[in-house]
């Protein structure tokens, strides 16, 4: 992968601390916009060290404790002295909200006279090709997808941008969107009629001439690795770069520095096939017996693991199974498929698409099957090869041992300023662990303390006599400990899982607890609504329990007296038959180093102090953690644990826990009668 050709412009140096303390302290123009903002000492230091780094065009790892105010921190010196900046975030909701009121709020305090884009993946943005032709042969799935396409239509005559998350009555999961919206094999590109008038188009047009560019961490990497998302042209002019939500880098980028190749995308090639060729070159070919071995040899495929969900390395097939050969009658028939395609191709632009993506598909199948008796290696970088498994699916993934070296390459050129930022970078402020997997090993890090008082404000819990996590009882023995806590608390309450298998065992067995004792709390579990849903559901009903699994450790807050609980059902590791993971402890122990302990400890630390961190939100907050696994207690390494976890007092004791709330309620009253005196 090549480095990215800079032409930078230079970022003006002797950015003084002196400005900065102004701008941030009480008579500061931040004060006059933002009802609710007082001086800070850690975001003032904070964003004086964005200030330095982005002056001398260097990186820093900025960890900053709940409550720091990290945006503003850097916001102001982005928005002041940053030049070009692309900022990037964890989700799209994050994105939208930098958007839509961060950058706002900060540009106008500072009257800073920038230009703001957002830039999203293009299935982000309905497409006038695919919409008309899906109006014109309205292949529908379902009778809501009728009324959704209406709205569709209807919002296209109104909108400037294109974004579907502006039309909030289609929701963003509705099937009918695959349909009006292109990807980057079904798009003409310059060729395309609606060229000019495309969505796409115009926000990466936008983001060229902005000043600063909102872009989240997926867009940002399927961009240096496909060169698809208009990141990539970006790149080039920008001075600095700011990774906001920082953790999630080594995750996202491990899976667009990968390739995955699954039978979904060749049964969907298939159906475009035969779509295409009967509709264009009906004489060409017998076209349902050009894909039906195609369809034929993905369905062996699949039918090569019998059980419904697998994980597994290459190298723990066994050389006699079906798999094998089933890959290679795969890639024999679409061969056959691609010759028959190329005869017809130049009957209609869809069928010369269709050859298009089946020659980059066949091309992914042999890079995985030409190196199955080994670890892939190129360019120095090592390839883990594994399959997994879906109830009627199944995907090929060949994903980098290590994105250190292709991320650094990435750096290369023209020096520029590159921020790495987040709650949780760091093990007790050691940050070795992220900079050894984002390959930042030199780079400064520091780290500022949240200014709550967490030793007033919370209480971490650990009950006594629970079995160990792996016991088959063990979800029901989380929901016995849990339940006095809940009442305690008067419900508001996140039941955060490790396992999807979890959130249902809790849910169906707080159900039948509330209905038995006759407890109000609404309950809301993830998967019977969208996540936005869900969370406004929660805040309305000021007693709600909440039970979701890893979407929810993370980007949620809650503030106020709705979320008073938060309860952990065990200590996130990643999962043991993970072969990218056995990969990397396997690489960890031939240098001699301890996986668990430099790999999977560290991680899944980082992680817990993610779901911790929806806990206390505010000055103002105070609440119970509860988490429930007795290895933080009997293991070595429990300490190492909680000590990297907010400085909350600790008990074993659910009277503690009672006592708590009780004096949490006295406070809150005492509060509401000197605000009526």
């Amino acid at each position: 992968m090549s480095s990215i050709e800079d032409t930078a412009a230079p970022v003006p140096h002797g950015i003084h601390d002196a400005e900065v303390e102004q701008l941030f302290g009480a008579g500061g123009p931040l004060g006059g916009q933002v009802g609710s903002y007082r001086p800070r000492h850690s975001q003032t230091e904070m964003a004086k060290a964005i200030a330095d780094a982005i002056a001398g065009q260097r990186t820093l790892i900025a960890e900053a404790g709940t409550g720091t105010g990290k945006t503003f921190a850097y916001l102001v010196p982005a928005l002041l002295w940053g030049g070009k900046v692309i900022v990037s975030t964890g989700t799209k909701n994050l994105q939208d909200q930098l958007y839509l009121r961060d950058i706002p709020t900060v540009r106008k305090a500072l009257s800073a006279p920038v230009s703001v884009a957002l830039l999203k993946g293009r299935s982000n943005y309905v497409c006038h090709f695919h919409l008309e032709r899906t109006l014109q042969n309205g292949r529908m799935t379902s009778r809501d997808d009728v009324g959704y396409l209406r709205e569709i239509s209807r919002f296209m005559k109104t909108t400037s941008s294109g974004d579907k998350a502006e039309l909030s009555s289609v929701p963003e999961t509705a099937l009918i969107w695959n349909l009006v919206t292109s990807t980057r094999d079904t798009c003409f590109g310059a060729e395309c009629q609606y060229y000019q008038d495309c969505f796409v188009m115009k926000a990466r047009k936008e983001a060229q001439q902005a000043d600063i560019v909102v872009v989240n961490h997926h867009l940002f990497f399927a961009d240096v690795a496909l060169k698809d998302t208009g990141v990539a042209e970006l790149l080039p002019t920008a001075n600095t770069v700011i990774f906001d939500e920082a953790h999630q880098l080594p995750e996202t980028a491990t899976m667009f520095f990968g390739d995955t190749v699954s039978t979904s995308q060749v049964l969907e090639l298939c159906r475009d096939v035969l779509a295409e060729g009967l509709s264009h070159a009906r004489d060409g070919a017998d076209w349902a017996k050009v894909v039906s071995p195609v369809e034929k040899a993905v369905r062996d495929l699949r039918l090569a693991f019998p059980e419904d969900i697998v994980r597994l390395a290459v190298n723990q097939i066994a050389p006699s199974s079906v798999f094998f050969p089933a890959l290679e009658t795969l890639r024999d028939n679409m061969d056959d498929m691609i010759a028959v395609l190329e005869k017809q191709a130049e009957r209609a632009e869809t069928i010369e698409q269709c050859r298009t993506r089946a020659i980059e598909l066949s091309g992914q199948l042999d890079n995985w099957n030409g190196a199955q008796d080994k670890a892939a290696s190129e360019d120095g970088q090592t390839y883990v090869l594994w399959v997994e498994a879906f109830t009627s699916s199944l995907q090929l993934h060949r994903t980098p041992l290590s994105i250190a070296p292709i991320f650094n390459k990435q750096r290369e050129g023209v020096p520029r300023a590159w921020i790495f930022t987040s709650a949780t970078l760091a093990v007790k402020n050691d940050f070795n662990h992220y900079t050894s997997q984002m390959g930042l090993w030199d780079e400064p890090a520091q780290s500022w303390p949240s200014p709550f008082d967490y030793e007033q404000q919370g209480l971490l819990y650990v009950p006594n006599n629970l079995p160990q996590p792996n016991s088959f009882e063990y979800t029901d023995a989380v929901i016995d400990a849990a339940l006095p806590a809940i009442i305690a608390a008067g419900g508001r309450t996140f039941l955060l899982c490790t396992t999807i298998r979890a959130v249902n065992r809790a849910a169906e067995r707080l159900r039948e607890e509330f209905e038995t004792r006759g407890l109000p709390f609404p309950l809301m579990v993830q998967g019977e609504a969208g996540r936005t849903e869900l969370l406004d559901r929660f805040r309305a009903s000021g007693n709600g329990v909440l039970i979701g699994s890893q979407s929810f450790w993370e980007g949620v807050d809650v503030r106020g007296d709705a979320l008073s609980l938060v309860i952990i059902d065990k200590l996130p590791f990643s999962p043991p038959d993970d072969p990218v993971l056995a990969a990397r402890i396997a690489e960890l122990e031939k240098k001699g180093l301890n996986g668990f302990m430099h790999h999977q400890l560290p991680s899944a630390i980082i992680n817990l102090k993610q779901g911790a961190g929806r806990l206390i939100r505010d000055e103002s907050d105070r609440g119970v953690l509860m988490i429930c696994d007795p290895r933080l207690i009997s293991k070595g390494y429990g300490r190492r644990i909680w000590q990297s976890l907010p400085p909350f007092k600790r008990t074993r004791e659910i009277a503690a826990v009672e006592e708590f709330f009780v004096r949490r309620a006295e406070l809150a009253a005492a509060a509401t009668a000197a605000g009526e005196s």
